[in-house]
Parts: structure tokens; sequence; C-alpha cells
């Protein structure tokens, strides 16, 4: 008996737990989304359920297929249009989209546990009371070696647990630090590549109008600074059943991010959050941490003055870092239609590069999964957004569906209290350590 059979029960439980969370409108275990395009731009309204315009016959399939609203202009309507053009070559099959507003883990949650829930939708990493609880259906045979090799290995790790594949990834959104060229050049300084070189550096660039750098409103980041300050200091989040970040080094680094969110460099109150590219346009801040999304406003504004940089290194000996998240494609795999349900997905984020390209790139500024998509995308040829896709393949980094939003809460907290509050940077990674220890114990 496997792994994931020996802990069903156990697993099944969670689920139930978090479905009564959702209906009590509590959180649930799933981290919260890393590519913000739903709060960058305005939110295309649309209804929660939307049909083809044919009705399927009595004798038809029904595929449902899910997806979390979308705020990138023109996203609705292309899901609608993919939906069709497969309902159309495909005789006996009919995909119906439902276009979910708002919490939409809390809805899938709920709907996963009834005979209604959808065959085909997206999650963020694959999911270790879903796999548990037979939601998410194994891929691998959708994934021939060549394929598996051209797909993205950082976006395919939060997908896969014991070799078994249970989500295909759709887009892949780096996360880096976006600075003004003329701005350091004038400072003389070089581009950061150690956090002493940042930290001089958010000094160096703050004029007082304008600020050094741009984290967020809170000093600190989102989750996805943690994750990326972490692998920078050479650490992991987890290693099998065991906790990896609390090392001296990334001590180290949490007391530097300190050092830098207490120098009075960085910029708060800006208009917007981290995820919009605003304080670094409006001339708020000389550098900011967003995603790949924001690119094409950052190169309007500024042009040719635009440079990147990873999350820099503890020290000369370290590795920088990037961060990546993805959304994912899984199957249902409790769902009545299974393979017409497999073909689908396979046809949509598999075989069709020019859905591919045409989702990551129309609407929004995205990375498509597969290295053949990405290297053909016009749009990714040149310039800065070449020069992320070659950083991301060279210093991407995420994390595996043993990482939770229990545990990205512990850390982030710990992280918090000492970075704002100015607790005691050791006491608070054993703390963390230990209720990440814990949630890993549940698991495993």
């Amino acid at each position: 008996m496997n792994r994931l059979s020996k802990y069903s029960f156990l697993l099944l439980s969670i689920i139930l737990v978090m479905a009564l969370l959702v209906a009590c409108g509590g959180d649930t275990a799933t981290p919260e989304p890393e590519a913000p395009a739903e709060e960058a731009a305005p939110v295309e309204e649309a209804p929660a359920e939307e049909a083809p315009a044919e009705e399927a016959s009595a004798d038809e399939i029904v595929i449902q297929h899910w997806y979390h609203q979308y705020g990138e202009e023109g996203t609705y309507d292309a899901v609608l249009r993919y939906a069709e053009e497969y309902s159309e070559m495909t005789p006996g099959v009919t995909v119906e989209v439902n276009w979910v507003p708002g919490d939409y883990n809390g809805a899938l949650n709920a709907a996963l546990l009834t005979d209604e829930g959808p065959d085909v939708f997206e999650v963020q990493s694959a999911d270790l009371a879903r796999i548990g609880a037979g939601q998410l259906a194994p891929l691998n045979d959708l994934f021939s070696d060549e394929v598996l090799a051209d797909f993205s290995e950082t976006a395919m790790q939060r997908v896969t647990v014991d070799d078994t594949i249970y989500s295909i990834p759709m887009i892949i959104d780096p996360q880096l630090f976006y600075y003004r060229k003329s701005a350091l050049e004038e400072a003389g300084l070089p581009v950061p590549t150690t956090m002493d070189e940042l930290i001089a550096a958010a000094a160096a660039l703050d004029t007082g109008r304008v600020k050094g750098l741009y984290l967020g409103n809170d000093q600190i980041g989102p989750p996805w600074t943690t994750y990326a300050s972490t692998y920078a200091a050479g650490a992991d989040l987890v290693d099998g059943g065991s906790p990896a970040f609390n090392t001296p080094d990334n001590v180290t680094m949490l007391e530097k991010r300190t050092e830098l969110a207490q120098s009075g460099n960085l910029l708060v109150g800006a208009p917007t959050d981290w995820w919009d590219p605003t304080a670094l346009n409006d001339g708020l801040a000389s550098m900011q941490w967003i995603g790949l999304w924001a690119a094409p406003a950052i190169i309007d504004a500024h042009g040719d003055d635009i440079g990147v940089f990873p999350w820099p290194a503890l020290d000369a000996d370290g590795t920088p870092a990037i961060w990546v998240g993805s959304w994912n494609q899984s199957v249902n795999g409790n769902s009545a239609h299974l393979d017409e349900a497999k073909a689908y997905a396979s046809w949509l984020w598999i075989e069709n590069t020019e859905i591919q390209q045409d989702w990551a790139l129309s609407y929004g500024f995205h990375i498509p999964p597969r290295a053949s998509a990405a290297a053909s995308a016009e749009q990714l040829q040149e310039g800065v957004p070449l020069e992320i896709v070659e950083l991301t393949n060279e210093y991407g980094r995420s994390f595996t569906p043993m990482w939770t939003g229990a545990m990205q809460s512990a850390l982030r907290d710990a992280q918090a209290e000492v970075i704002i509050n100015g607790a005691d940077s050791v006491e608070q990674m054993n703390s963390a350590e230990e209720t990440v220890q814990s949630e890993l114990d549940s698991l495993n």
C-alpha cells in the first residue's frame, strides 16, 4: 500500500474540515494567489457560469471547466473560445465554462465534495489532501518523455508528488526586481548581487522624494519574497519530512532584511501595493519587486532605462533566486467523464502551442510553461522580457506540494515579527520550524 493510500483516511478528514471552514466563511490551507492579475487590472465582469451557445443533447458528454476570475481583459472571451473550438472538433463532447468570482478555492473545495464538481479546474499547486481524496487524477500518461522535458522543471515541481503528475502548468509568473538603470549609473553602483549591495543601493538611491526600493506597503513584500530570500540564503523550505529553512545563513538573511526594512530607505504609503508598477512608473521609487506581468507597463513608462535582477544572494559565495509562481490545470479523479476530461486538458494545455502562447501573452504577460512555446513567442525574444526568461531558467525556484498554507503563515508571521516588530530572529525561526514540523508530521 503506497503512502497516499495509507493515509487517505486522514487526508479525507482534512478535506471535510476544509469544507466546513468554507461553509463558515473561514480560510482554507491554500496559499494566497501569487499572480494577482485580478488585482493588477480591472476585473472583467462575467456571469458565474456560461454555457455554450447551443445546448448539449441528452446523450452528449458535458465537461465542466472551472477557472478563477482573471482580471485581464479578454481572458473570459478567450476561455469560451477555447471551449467552443474543442466542442466543435470533438463529436459527442461539449465543454462548459464556469468563471468563478470571489473565493475560488472555497467554492472549488466545496464542489469537489459533491457529484456536481468540475471535471477540469485550476489549482496553484497539487494538494496532498485533494490527492488523497482522489480529486486530482494522475496525468503521467499525458506526458511523453519528450513532452515532459519541454516543460519548465520548476513549474512541474509544484504539481508532482512521488513522481506522479497531478496538474498541467498553464502559465508561469516569475517575480524579481526591476530598477532604473540611470539611477544606479548616476550613483556609481553595480546591479546588486548580494544583500549588502542591495542595502547600499536602496540607501544611495533614496533622495527623499524618490525612495530607494519598494517591496510593498508593509515593508516586507508578499510571501514570495520570503521564499526567494530563503533560496538566496542557500536554504530550502522543506527536505523530505523536515523543515529546511532554519539555517544560520537564512537567519542572517532575515537579519539583513530587517536592516533593509529599518533603514528608512523603503517606500511606504504607495497608492497601490507591490503587484502594481505605479510606484516605479511614477518615480516614487527607483527599484521595485514585482512580477513579469508588469513588464509591458514598466517598459512603456521607462523604455531602455529598465533593468532586472533576482533576489540577491546572501554573500558573494551564494546564488540569487527568482520566485516562480504558476497556475495549473487538474482533472477531477472522481469525474464521470475522466477519459474525456483528460483528453480535453491534454489538447488545451499540452498539445496546443498556439493556445498556450495566446493565453500567456495576448491578455496579460506571462511565460508559457513549455520551453518550445516560450522560445517561439515573439513577445519574449528581446530586451527585458528575454532577460527575465533567461534569468528564470537559471535562477527560478518554487515549492513542492509538501508546503502548505499553514506552513506559509507560520514562516511569514515569524519573519514579520522580526522585520516589523524587532523580535529575536533565532527565536522566531525556531518557533516557525516547530509549527512546520508539526504540519509535516500530520501529512506524513
